[in-house]
């Protein structure tokens, strides 16, 4: 083989291995975003997915989706409206948690509509919401599946009682309350 050939193979080599360390570089770059910006959400979705690469591609696959959302803060009147309903949401659940849980479940609804969020069905709506609100989906998604129960008749009043704690973590979120949407009512934590 001749000197410039052999030169020209140095290169190749060189170059495919910068491309791979540059590529496993940007690769591991992504995934710290992604476990960055989602949290929790990062690996259940990891384990939901059968590979890692996939899970990603569904996390940016989410982010794109809420990019083009058209997303708004709520005015002042809405928050203050919405904080009373949640008020009576609360005070209700001691005389009626299966009607007061039912009840916090649409007022979050009515607040991710009023946001900006499409609600047509619960893991649409999670994902949309995990882009922005991943330390407290995991609230949602406990809430939801308690209020399944509920809806079948299944479901304890503790369990009940745990569905609103977890419904007012994320509607405090969306309403824009660190105080975590008021404070809660006796008999519900």
């Amino acid at each position: 083989m001749s000197t410039t050939a052999t030169t020209l193979a140095a290169i190749v080599i060189v170059l495919v291995v910068v491309a791979a360390v540059a590529t496993a570089v940007a690769r591991h770059r992504r995934t710290q975003a992604l476990r960055q910006r989602f949290g929790p959400e990062y690996d259940r979705t990891i384990t939901e997915q059968p590979n890692r690469r996939k899970a990603e591609r569904n996390l940016r696959h989410r982010e794109q989706r809420h990019d083009e959302l058209t997303l708004r803060e709520l005015d002042p009147n809405q928050r203050e409206q919405y904080a009373a309903e949640w008020q009576q949401t609360q005070a209700h659940f001691a005389e009626a948690p299966r009607a007061a849980t039912r009840e916090a479940d649409e007022l979050v609804t009515r607040v991710m509509v009023d946001r900006g969020y499409p609600v047509e069905d619960f893991d649409t709506r999670a994902e949309d919401l995990s882009v922005e609100h991943a330390q407290t989906i995991g609230h949602y998604r406990e809430a939801h599946e308690i209020s399944r129960y509920n809806e079948r008749g299944l479901a304890s009043t503790e369990q009940l009682r745990q569905a609103l704690m977890h419904y007012r973590a994320l509607f405090a979120e969306l309403l824009g309350d660190p105080r975590g949407g008021g404070r809660p009512a006796t008999g519900v934590g």
